[in-house]
């Protein structure tokens, strides 16, 4: 006799453990029953190689345990991270996640939202770049770093007491004349606080400092013209410079050491965002740390809470961490 493919069924695992169809139900549903006959019907499972469908069982009861995560990509270190460990925060609180991304399109953040409230999730969680997006009320949703609608929670971290903190930390090393560069999104957004924060410590504490912004589509060359138009021989006008994204910091400090500006022995440099290099404990520069488990947990902690009444915008405390790039990285030099 040839062995059947045929996966098995509930009728099967009550037929081996010799109990009822609906004693195997109870079972699987989380219904009080004897030990006698959970621990049946649980030996059946396992020797028949049962498995719950936990998406139909959820269309049944209108719950899947499923939560949307909607990201720009997953190849930014920060937005890679962030779907990490949004992941394990539902994980632990028996729910999976289904992942999305969008490439920063507007559209494909409608189509996104679109496609996972026709596959009955249980809430998204989404870093959006589209305020106009069009999302069923009924549906539990929290935005990560940039806040649209007051009826919509927002987690972030404390960007504008980041960008104080960084000038801080560049005048505590010894730093006089701070830029700030970023590139920014025509949408405004949580981030844009970085360099409004820098800007006022600097005021507040008399600091020369230069404030230079692009916008997306002028990207890293527009900065790096302006850079290359203030180095003079090797010589550079700013001894401490705050980059938006450590990313940026990164390939702004490779774009000065390729035209003789040493880091940090001529200029201190601070990124924004804390994200170890390939997961390990070292950073790409010194760095302004946001709390990135601290933020998945408490926006799924929102998301999941039966209180509607979450403040519009939560904003988590960073840190400081020094890089390589600063001088305090080296206390003893």
């Amino acid at each position: 006799m040839t062995k059947s493919n045929k996966l098995p069924t509930m009728k099967d695992v009550a037929k081996q453990a010799g109990v009822s169809l609906g004693t195997v139900s109870k079972v699987f549903n989380g219904i009080p029953v004897g030990d006698e006959y959970r621990i049946k019907v649980e030996a059946a499972a396992k020797e028949l190689g049962y498995q719950v469908n936990v998406y139909a069982r959820g269309l049944r009861a209108s719950k899947t345990n499923t939560i949307a995560v909607i990201l720009p990509n997953i190849t930014h270190p920060f937005y890679a991270s962030m779907a990490d460990y949004c992941c394990q925060m539902l994980a632990k609180r028996g729910y999976r996640m289904l992942l999305a991304t969008t490439s920063f399109d507007p559209k494909t953040e409608q189509k996104c939202i679109d496609m996972v409230q026709q596959n009955k999730v249980d809430g998204i969680i989404a870093i959006t770049y589209n305020p106009e997006l069009e999302v069923n009320e009924d549906i539990p949703f929290v935005i990560i770093d940039r806040k649209f609608h007051n009826h919509i929670p927002c987690v972030s971290s404390d960007n504008y007491a980041g960008g104080q903190m960084a000038a801080e930390k560049l005048a505590e090393n010894g730093c006089k004349h701070l830029l700030f560069l970023g590139i920014s999104s025509h949408v405004a957004g949580e981030a844009d606080k970085r360099y409004q924060g820098f800007m006022q410590y600097c005021e507040s504490n008399q600091i020369d400092y230069t404030i230079q912004r692009v916008w997306d589509e002028d990207g890293l060359e527009a900065l790096q013209e302006f850079l290359l138009q203030n180095i003079n021989s090797g010589a550079f006008p700013y001894d401490g410079i705050f980059c938006g994204t450590d990313i940026l910091a990164a390939q702004v400090i490779s774009f000065l050491k390729e035209n003789g500006v040493r880091v940090p022995e001529d200029v201190q440099i601070i990124g924004y965002d804390g994200i170890p290099i390939f997961g390990l404990k070292d950073y790409y520069c010194s760095t302004i740390k946001q709390p990135l488990a601290q933020m998945a947990s408490t926006a799924v902690d929102i998301l999941l809470s039966d209180n509607q009444s979450a403040p519009a915008l939560i904003c988590l405390p960073v840190e400081y961490c020094p890089g390589g790039t600063t001088r305090d990285s080296f206390p003893h030099s």
